[in-house]
């Protein structure tokens, strides 16, 4: 069993006490889902280096749609999505990030 904790008390706003988004049932924001993708593409440095890039994938997507106002490209970042799910294992803030932006863009 992990002790990874990807949150803590007094954490970033948008996440309780126990990493988990914060959202009363609505999905996080833009700004949200930027911070939850560069925590992950940070993990994914320390975890599995080999990853890292599938992490930047999300995060430029995600960019860009901060840039021009239009969504962004669900299917560029479901692909990242399930390539970082395939190498991650259970327990590891890794998966429990990618978890986190699956659920929140509705993938």
């Amino acid at each position: 069993m992990s002790t990874y904790n990807p949150g803590h008390a007094g954490g970033p706003a948008g996440y309780d006490e126990l990493g988990r988004i914060r959202g009363g049932g609505h999905a996080p924001g833009l700004e949200a889902l930027m911070d939850i993708a560069g925590r992950l593409t940070e993990t994914l440095r320390t975890e599995y280096p080999g990853l890292v890039s599938q992490g930047e994938v999300i995060e430029r997507e995600l960019a860009l749609s901060a840039e021009d106002g239009l969504p962004p490209n669900r299917g560029r970042i479901r692909s990242a999505l399930e390539h970082i799910a395939i190498g991650a294992a259970a327990g590891t803030g890794s998966l429990t990030f990618t978890q986190h932006l699956t659920h929140a863009l509705d993938l």
